[in-house]
């Protein structure tokens, strides 16, 4: 079975870092296409960054550039969120996912990722 067990998160002041970690299992995750997401109120999830993972390439929303960065460890099958600067609008739960329909090309196709995890949940103070 496919999984993602996010951590990291917790209450940091605005300005502040925090460090996301997804660990996954039940998928090839050297060629994968996987993001991070942020959910704030109801069920609509937001994108916030994807990455494919037999290239490294990202690819990031634009109300997170120059603050938040992925980076993978392959050999860990795990994604991490490093975010910087942090900003109250930034409180969300933040989830990993996954492409279970995956093709190599773009993957800012943010509908298409359909294997969520849980979350983990991210309160910035103002």
């Amino acid at each position: 079975d496919v999984q993602f067990v996010e951590s990291g998160g917790g209450l940091v002041q605005a300005g502040g870092s925090l460090r996301l970690s997804c660990e996954t299992s039940g998928f090839n995750f050297d060629d994968a296409s996987i993001g991070w997401f942020r959910q704030v109120s109801g069920p609509a999830h937001e994108g916030v960054s994807c990455t494919t993972t037999h290239d490294g390439h990202t690819i990031y929303k634009d109300f997170v550039k120059g603050r938040f960065t992925v980076s993978t460890d392959n050999a860990k099958k795990t994604m991490y969120l490093q975010m910087e600067n942090l900003k109250p609008e930034d409180t969300a739960v933040y989830h990993c996912a996954r492409r279970s329909l995956y093709y190599r090309g773009t993957c800012a196709v943010w509908d298409e990722y359909d294997e969520w995890g849980q979350g983990t949940k991210v309160t910035v103070s103002s």
